[in-house]
């Protein structure tokens, strides 16, 4: 049996404990998270949760408003980018944030009580990116130069993994660490020579005369939905409804292309064909919604890189983040229908 599989099956052993405990009583097969949950109502709980404009689904359930029609207090806040997000997980700000795969394994194997609940996307939302007019055609002639990137996110983890497939080392280049839409900025002010960029940010810069000189899909981590161990302890019932709601954004998304990308321009300020651009090209909503072996092979590609640049202390960290991050015990139980009346 693989690590991977242990992993898998401890975890849903551990839920089904919990459902367990849950409900005084053995639940039924086909029983759903919130039945086994507190069966108390919902109407007048608070929840804080976020939007991100790297998130699709998150801006069509606050768009469309599933979550306040069931009777929630909802605070909305947006993260501009992973390391947001982390940061008002572990705060305590919010309940659920919206992060890069790698991003999650990096918080979590540094301390942060967080689970990854479900999968929003499989993006190709990074690239390297230069300016219009650059003298920069790869990936080899980074080197000496300035690049600006966020650290703690996909796009910085791009970078590195990009810089190693290269054959360039970290220290080959100067990291300026710019928020996402700082680094752009940056980029056109000619204050840095490349970026990591991030969609959608990244798709009106092609739109604006930037290059994207090095492109791979398989250095995008997924999209990975996490909530605070405490929320799921705490309020299971509540926990769910997110689940539900997000698999009816995933349905409602694919019904609906036009309008998603309508949403994400209003909300990123974008011109509708460079929001369609990164919803029909660089974002695969389409994908299994449960965590499991597909990610957890990719961060463990990436674990070691942490350690190795000195961002987690060891290795046992980064393989005791992997072996506890996941929680599927909610998304294979979504019902998405709940919202479609």
């Amino acid at each position: 049996m693989s690590r991977t599989t242990v992993f898998r099956t401890a975890l849903v052993a551990g839920a089904a404990a919990t459902a367990l405990l849950l409900s005084g009583c053995v639940a039924g097969e086909n029983q759903s998270a919130e039945a086994v949950a507190e069966g108390d109502s919902l109407e007048g709980q608070a929840l804080n949760i976020d939007f991100a404009t790297y998130n699709p689904l998150s801006l069509i359930i606050k768009d469309q408003g599933w979550l306040e029609d069931e009777g929630l207090e909802v605070t909305w806040v947006q993260s501009a980018g992973s390391n947001k997000a982390n940061e008002a997980l572990r705060a305590g700000a919010i309940d659920v944030g919206s992060t890069a795969g790698s991003a999650a394994l990096l918080a979590r194997a540094n301390g942060s009580p967080i689970k990854t609940i479900d999968i929003y996307s499989q993006p190709e939302w990074s690239a390297i990116v230069v300016g219009e007019g650059s003298d920069i055609d790869e990936v080899a002639d980074l080197k000496g130069r300035t690049v600006a990137a966020t650290k703690g996110t996909d796009p910085y983890f791009f970078l590195l993994q990009t810089l190693e497939a290269e054959g360039l080392a970290p220290d080959d280049v100067t990291v300026e660490n710019l928020q996402h839409a700082d680094g752009w900025a940056a980029l056109q002010n000619d204050a840095v020579d490349a970026w990591a960029g991030l969609d959608p940010i990244m798709a009106g810069a092609e739109e604006a005369g930037a290059t994207l000189v090095y492109r791979n899909v398989d250095f995008n981590s997924y999209g990975f939905l996490n909530a605070t161990e405490s929320f799921l302890e705490e309020k299971p019932a509540l926990a769910q409804l997110v689940i539900d709601a997000y698999e009816r954004a995933r349905a409602w998304a694919a019904e609906n292309p036009e309008e998603t990308a309508a949403i994400l321009a209003e909300v990123a300020g974008l011109d509708e064909s460079i929001a369609s651009k990164v919803i029909l090209e660089r974002s695969n909503l389409d994908v299994d919604p449960v965590p499991g072996d597909a990610q957890v092979a990719l961060l463990e590609k990436i674990g070691p890189v942490f350690v190795e640049l000195g961002d987690v202390a060891s290795q046992d960290q980064v393989d005791e983040a992997l072996a506890t991050l996941i929680d599927d015990s909610f998304v294979t139980q979504a019902d998405p229908e709940r919202f479609a009346k």
